[in-house]
């Protein structure tokens, strides 16, 4: 019989760490003047931490008052408090902790080489990223950024960022992002916002900077423009100010003209006054959001739906997927000979649909090519869901099929499933009852308005060089195993003619087998 009194261990380790009885090891944390003093136990350091352990075993470590002396400077007070009681006890407590918080947390993790944490601290970062980037927009953005082991969570929080500007443009907080950053940000195609209203948020963002305290541009002078233009200067280029209107320039732009190059003005007072000329300044193509209906988010969730893996975190560092905007019923013609022309034999597909006047979006995955043969295809690798609200993942439902009838490729119609949800024209839709697929809530029934439908090609990304040293490995270590195995039926084949031989000498020496039992 045996007894669990783990709880009591780890009552005894935290009372050790509380009262500090005997410990040998002086943590400093950060930087003078705002550092502050741990103490610690060498022997569960090292036991708990493979950066403590290389640390406290060096020959030249520190030493006061016969006690090892150990200087983190880059991490946090915060933290490393967190981190310290996990150290001693296995215990973290993560909720109610805000976006920073975590992150902190992240980056000390992997600093001090503890895996799990820094495992369990991203994975709960992923999950609940677009929160935290709505508390804290810029200071998530800034941890994200200059923290290199924070890479998997950059381009989230980017592609976040840019399908739901107003996350970052309407804090309190944006003027007081970094030019780095906001560079980075104006740089890509696909930022979900009106030309107009990103010149306009540039222009906030330079006059909250330190001297540009005159707000009424009318009254500026040459030093005043000279001195924005320097602000300004490198954000200039990134200005698509062909995508805006001749009625916005003139309201909101021609009056800080003057921190434009000549010969852009020039340029773009031709291209509103002279009909049918072509710029000569205009380096980029129009922004150009990736997906208009859904953002990063709801691509894991959808790729943990296709490869049936529940939870819709099991994807988060490595999605599987990418999705190829095939149709788009509001740019290509909402009728079923468009739909087919664009989307027939292209292979696994997902249809999106938005309801009109809300944020709720509903749709289908059809594992097959959709295609014209008037016939239904059978399987239970399809679903249907619905997000009562696309800006909330965590809306999502899922159903599938119980494979029958589960795809309809109709000429007459676009996207059909199970028979009971089908495309009638551009923006109306019906789904009636049906055994075909698994109830789920949020699907409307009956006829519905949308505001547009899109249909994206599901493609299986192509293995990297990483994927491809890893399985390079496997092979490895399978050609290996094949070798040792091959080593060790040699070595069965020996010791059976051994034994074989030993068989013979039995029967030829009655006295030596005779022998041999005794021995």
């Amino acid at each position: 019989m045996s007894y669990n009194f783990e709880s009591d261990a780890i009552k005894a380790f935290e009372q050790l760490l509380k009262t500090e009885i005997e410990y040998n090891v002086i943590i400093y944390i950060g930087v003078k003047p705002n550092f502050k003093e741990f103490h610690a136990h060498s022997n569960i350091l090292r036991c708990r931490s493979e950066y403590f352990n290389k640390i406290l075993s060096a020959k030249n470590i520190e030493k006061k008052d016969e006690k090892y002396v150990v200087k983190c400077p880059n991490i946090s007070f915060q933290a490393f408090t967190v981190i310290l009681k996990y150290l001693y006890t296995g215990h973290i407590d993560i909720e109610g902790k805000v976006g920073t918080e975590l992150l902190d947390i992240m980056v000390a993790s992997d600093e001090l080489k503890l895996e799990q944490l820094t495992k369990l601290a991203e994975d709960f970062i992923l999950e609940n990223h677009h929160q935290f980037l709505r508390n804290d927009p810029v200071g998530t953005l800034q941890i994200v950024y200059y923290n290199k082991t924070l890479v998997n969570l950059q381009e989230f929080c980017l592609e976040t960022i840019c399908f739901e500007p107003k996350i970052l443009f309407n804090s309190d907080k944006f003027i007081n992002l970094p030019a780095p950053l906001l560079e980075i940000i104006l740089k890509r195609d696909d930022l979900n916002l009106a030309e107009i209203e990103v010149w306009e948020n540039l222009i906030k963002w330079g006059l909250a900077q330190r001297q540009a305290h005159y707000q009424d541009v009318s009254k500026w002078t040459k030093e005043h423009f000279d001195h924005f233009q320097r602000i300004l200067y490198k954000f200039i280029p990134l200005i698509r100010f062909y995508e805006i209107s001749s009625d916005d320039y003139f309201n909101k732009v021609k009056s800080y003209e003057e921190i434009l190059p000549k010969e852009l003005r020039d340029d773009i007072l031709k291209f509103h006054m002279v009909s049918g000329y072509k710029p000569t300044l205009d380096k980029f193509s129009p922004r150009s959001p990736k997906y208009s209906l859904i953002n990063q988010n709801h691509i894991v969730v959808f790729s943990n739906w296709i490869d049936k893996k529940g939870k819709i975190t099991k994807y988060t560092k490595n999605i599987p997927y990418e999705l190829n905007l095939l149709y788009r019923a509001s740019r290509d013609g909402g009728t079923p000979e468009t739909f087919h022309k664009k989307c027939d034999n292209k292979g696994a597909t997902i249809t999106i649909i938005k309801i009109k006047d809300s944020e709720k979006i509903i749709g289908g995955y059809n594992p097959f090519d959709w295609d014209s043969s008037n016939k239904y295809k059978s399987t239970t690798d399809s679903f249907i869901f619905s997000f009562t609200d696309r800006m909330n993942i965590k809306t999502g439902k899922v159903g599938y099929s119980n494979g029958t009838n589960s795809i309809g490729c109709y000429t007459n119609y676009g996207p059909v499933f199970g028979g009971f949800f089908y495309c009638n024209d551009y923006n109306t839709w019906t789904i009636n009852s049906s055994v075909t697929y698994t109830t789920i809530d949020g699907i409307p029934t009956g006829n519905f308005k949308t505001d547009d439908y899109e249909v994206f090609q599901i493609v299986k990304k192509k293995i990297t060089k990483n994927t491809l040293k890893k399985k390079t490995e496997i092979q490895k270590i399978d050609q290996d195993l094949n070798d040792e195995l091959n080593l060790k039926a040699d070595k069965i084949s020996e010791e059976d003619r051994e034994r074989e031989r030993e068989r013979e000498e039995k029967k030829s020496s009655s006295i030596i087998s005779l022998f041999k039992k005794t021995k």
